[in-house]
């Protein structure tokens, strides 16, 4: 007997592997943690034409066309970003689709590397359509081609919701065949009635939705995805996705009923399980969704009254929880490992900007990138923060409303992937409306955040290959800018003197901060900044510019001083730049020091075969 292979994969990777044996043929992505590299994963695969979008709502709509020319197309993108895709979402369980459509999102409980946390189950009851939410790789790969399935039998869209915690763990995975042949779309054929939304199409098509709502309500109170497990029939238990392990740890002799699909709801199953039962606690992370829906069938349960509403669950914070009977905060102080501060990389052309930005007294609006590290100390250059592309659209309020008194002293801050991606528009309205404050664009030439993705402005798809790429200068003036002027953001001096200039401009201004990211375009190491000790009064200037590599030391005498480690710094210099008393120069490195250090750009771990 032929034994099959098992692979140690992620979640993320298990859900690619499933797109691919499912005969996937199109994939797209806006790069989001937690599930970028579901992409990254697909664009391995020869058979699947993956895609980096300009958003997430381009990248929903891109998969809706390959499904209505009948391809099996994925989408995905982390919870955040299902609020760009939520138009498309919503009309798209209207029209139906012809090929299947799964739609991943990944939701981030505790907010591990989003602006919040978000229940993203709440879009399913809200746009109609069904969800599905494995609990371990294993299920993430087997219920993709469910999902396929199950859109295609229904005629819609299916949401696949991934967590943090599935999405980067990794289980043992059975793996299947890939298709035969490469998949090939088999063609649209006009249906007005159907993929034409006019008002008087869109009302005979939510009747559609109605009914098929129901058709697979019945149809989850048959599938062998949800399943209930009786132990102790003091305790039931009912759940979803990797809640499910944490209960199975918590309550190993309670009684489970595992939900695979979550909405619309297995009714007659939940019944059942309940008639089997004395009493019930449903373990679901953030919001009572199911249990919500499951007292509103009359069966009483407990939930959120015991258990936290905040936060990933943990067994032990579901076992404190109940035997609190009340919710309790998430506890930092038993974690084995101490927290740590996200910080700039040394060298990076951030370093310098906040430095020079925190000398002009202005109200500057932040974005979503790695410069969103810049509202840290040591520059508290950032004052607020909400969404992609909010920057520059907040700047414009917050002109308006303070009036010809804030004239100079606002900023806006906004990457450039984040500007391409939803900033292109605000820009257009800055313009149009007659705004005069500064846009500061930060141009490191990749989506860096998340791992280094290709963009339209860089030209590089997520598959390797190389195109044209925007001139963002050309595009900036076709909006309207006149006032455009590229920094260098390793000249200190020059950059605030740059960034004062376009502050006093009496219309719109923009200014360029431009370097590319250090692990797409490593720095040759040629010099280090070194310490005079001598020289130095602990004037502490040389601490402003925040570089992990500069680090305090006693110099004795009462003085504390910088210690350059050498093992991170790059020789940028710009802390040798912010010295007022030359006790940091720059040196000359050596060639044993040469051959010790080797920058190289971190690869995404390669999938174990066991």
């Amino acid at each position: 007997m032929k034994s099959r292979s098992r692979l140690l994969l992620s979640g993320n990777q298990a859900v690619a592997r499933g797109a691919m044996e499912s005969g996937v043929s199109i994939a797209t992505s806006y790069p989001g943690t937690p599930c970028t590299e579901i992409l990254e994963s697909l664009s391995t695969y020869g058979t699947v034409q993956a895609m980096w979008s300009t958003n997430e709502k381009v990248a929903y709509e891109v998969a809706l066309g390959a499904a209505f020319a009948g391809a099996r197309s994925l989408v995905a993108m982390k919870h955040v970003g299902l609020n760009v895709a939520a138009d498309p979402l919503f009309s798209s369980v209207y029209t139906g689709i012809n090929g299947g459509l799964v739609v991943v999102v990944g939701d981030d409980p505790s907010a591990h590397s989003s602006q919040n946390e978000q229940d993203s189950r709440h879009y399913a009851r809200a746009a109609k359509l069904p969800m599905l939410e494995p609990s371990d790789s294993q299920e993430a790969k087997d219920f993709v081609a469910h999902a396929f399935d199950l859109s295609e039998q229904f005629d819609t869209p299916v949401l696949l919701r991934l967590t943090t915690r599935l999405c980067h763990s990794k289980t043992v995975v059975e793996i299947g065949s890939p298709p035969a042949e490469k998949p090939k779309a088999t063609g649209f054929v006009p249906d007005f009635d159907k993929f034409v939304l006019l008002p008087r199409q869109a009302i005979l098509r939510h009747t559609v939705i109605e009914n098929r709502l129901e058709a697979m309500a019945e149809y989850g109170d048959r599938s062998p995805l949800n399943r209930i497990e009786l132990r102790d029939r003091e305790l039931g238990i009912i759940t979803s996705g990797v809640p499910y392990c944490y209960a199975r740890e918590a309550f190993p002799d309670a009684s489970v009923l595992k939900l695979a699909q979550t909405f619309p709801l297995p009714v007659e199953l939940i019944r059942e399980f309940a008639s089997k039962v004395k009493r019930i606690l449903v373990i679901e992370e953030l919001d009572p969704f199911l249990e919500e829906q499951i007292r509103a069938l009359g069966i009483e349960v407990d939930g959120k009254n015991w258990l936290p509403r905040v936060g990933e669950l943990t067994p032990e914070r579901i076992l404190h929880s109940v035997q609190k009977k009340a919710p309790q905060p998430q506890e930092k102080g038993d974690m084995a490992i101490a927290g740590r501060v996200p910080r700039i990389c040394a060298g990076c052309q951030y370093l310098g900007v906040y430095t020079a930005i925190a000398r002009l007294g202005v109200r500057v609006a932040g974005d979503i990138g790695c410069y969103t590290l810049g509202a840290l100390e040591p520059w508290n250059a950032i004052d607020s923060v909400v969404c992609m592309g909010a920057s520059i659209s907040t700047a414009l309020g917050m002109e308006k409303a303070l009036g010809e008194e804030a004239h100079g002293k606002i900023l806006a801050i906004i990457g450039d992937g984040t500007l391409l991606h939803s900033g292109i528009a605000p820009l257009i309205d800055l313009v149009h409306n007659g705004g005069r404050c500064t846009v500061l664009i930060m141009d490191n030439s990749t989506t860096a955040m998340t791992g280094l993705q290709g963009h339209a402005g860089n030209g590089k798809t997520a598959q390797g290959e190389t195109g044209r790429g925007i001139n963002i200068e050309k595009l900036l003036e076709a909006i309207g800018l006149t006032w455009v002027k590229v920094a260098n953001p390793y000249d200190l001096e020059a950059t605030e003197a740059l960034l004062r200039e376009a502050l006093a401009y009496p219309g719109p201004s923009v200014v360029i901060s431009r370097a590319p990211c250090l692990f797409l375009k490593p720095k040759k190491l040629v010099q280090q900044a070194h310490l005079k000790t001598e020289a130095c009064t602990s004037w502490g200037e040389c601490f402003k510019d925040g570089c992990v590599a500069m680090e305090r030391q006693d110099l004795g005498e009462g003085k504390i001083g910088p210690k350059i480690n050498l093992d991170l710094c790059v020789g940028c210099t710009l802390c040798v730049q912010t010295c007022p008393e030359d006790a940091l120069a720059p040196q000359a490195v050596t060639p044993e020091l040469l051959e010790i250090r080797e920058w190289k750009i971190p690869q995404p771990n390669s999938p174990l075969r066991l």
